[in-house]
């Protein structure tokens, strides 16, 4: 059982990253296990303040988001990342410095997230009144080969869930339930 490793989460805005992500977390606590989650809207706050949503930026916050994984995944952590991460090509950059990296895309259409979207970010993106939006006015690029796809307006979050612990668990990546560690 590989006791460090990084857990990357990516999709767009709504998708349910962050929920996935502290479900996880919260579960692999109670397993024994060490973990921190790098939430995005938390990170732009605390380690990447002043940074824009030019690709420049959005890929420097993700390195950096990247390097922080791998430092507590060395050390023993499961390092949980639940960001955006749009383009293809800084993930598989973040992916190459780690020995151990699970990802997992957040699949979701846009016109769900919409009808979902609480703060009406995607109906202000939708009519040009935000500019650079990931996956309306900016572009999303989906993984070409991520450890594991849930698809959060086909399946419920208990369904996304279950099969994140499964796959997680196949993989020998985590304990299973009442295992000894």
């Amino acid at each position: 059982m590989n006791e460090g490793f990084t857990l990357w989460f990516t999709g767009l805005s709504g998708a349910g990253k962050s929920t996935l992500a502290n479900l996880l977390a919260d579960e692999l606590r109670l397993r024994g296990h060490r973990v921190e989650i790098l939430d995005g809207d938390e990170v732009r706050t605390n380690l990447s303040k002043g940074l824009g949503f030019s690709k420049e930026d959005r890929d420097t916050n993700i390195r950096r988001i990247g390097w922080v994984c791998r430092l507590l995944a060395r050390n023993g952590v499961i390092a949980i990342s639940a960001a955006i991460s749009p383009y293809r090509e800084i993930r598989d950059e973040v992916r190459a410095m780690h020995d151990n990296f699970f990802e997992v895309f957040v699949k979701c259409p846009v016109s769900t997230l919409a009808e979902r979207d609480v703060k009406g970010l995607y109906k202000k993106a939708l009519a040009g009144e935000i500019k650079n939006f990931t996956g309306v006015s900016d572009p999303y690029e989906e993984p070409l080969k991520p450890e594991l796809i849930v698809e959060t307006d086909r399946e419920t979050q208990a369904q996304s869930f279950a099969r994140l612990l499964a796959s997680l668990e196949d993989k020998k990546m985590i304990n299973r339930k009442g295992a000894a560690r």
